[in-house]
């Protein structure tokens, strides 16, 4: 029988993106069923005592474009580390993945080609004409896809979303959550899979 993983990010995240392939390899092998989770960030931060990167010391922000660069080279990856169009506007973009889960189809095809479209091509996702492609590009009706992500269910999904990674002690992006223990980052992808591969109960906070 499968097991199923919670996963929580947003797609204006470039942690979630250098984690994504991986995850998603570590997920195959281990025939995980995947709840796509997208989360409003901005929300969390401010939920959880997180501070949007603008905010941070630069001491924080200098450090940040380090690791950056290293994962970027541990994953094998080529991207720019401060692309033309971000930040932007996450919103649509991140209902997008719940309109195509909704719709019962896969939304790692779209996520990876949107996560190349900011990262690499340095294209603008909140622009919808450039959603639209790409829901195109992955053989996805573009015009359905786009209509529910505006919908009010996909927005009810998107705050229920929020919701949950709050009462699930989710506080950043991204977040895999299995059988109720947080991993969270993509530099704990590796512990995921030690835990996958040894089939133990979850750990649990110490009070």
């Amino acid at each position: 029988m499968s097991r199923a993983i919670d996963y929580y990010f947003s797609l204006v995240s470039p942690w979630a993106f250098i984690g994504h392939a991986t995850f998603m390899e570590i997920a195959r092998r281990h025939e995980l069923d995947i709840n796509y989770k997208p989360v409003f960030l901005g929300r969390v931060f401010a939920e959880t005592g997180g501070l949007p990167l603008d905010k941070r010391h630069p001491v924080r922000q200098r450090y940040r474009l380090v690791e950056l660069q290293r994962w970027r080279e541990k994953r094998g990856l080529s991207f720019e580390l401060k692309p033309k169009h971000w930040p932007f506007e996450v919103n649509l973009a991140d209902r997008t993945v719940i309109a195509i889960q909704a719709m019962h189809k896969d939304p790692d095809p779209f996520m990876r080609a949107a996560f190349a479209a900011i990262w690499q091509e340095e294209r603008n996702l909140s622009d919808r004409a450039v959603l639209r492609e790409i829901i195109a590009s992955v053989g996805l009706d573009a015009q359905a896809v786009q209509d529910f992500a505006l919908s009010g269910a996909a927005e009810a999904i998107y705050a229920l979303n929020l919701e949950n990674a709050i009462a699930g002690d989710v506080f950043g992006s991204p977040a895999y959550v299995l059988d109720g223990e947080v991993f969270w980052g993509q530099d704990r992808l590796e512990l995921l899979d030690d835990a996958l591969r040894a089939g133990r109960q979850a750990y649990r906070p110490v009070a």
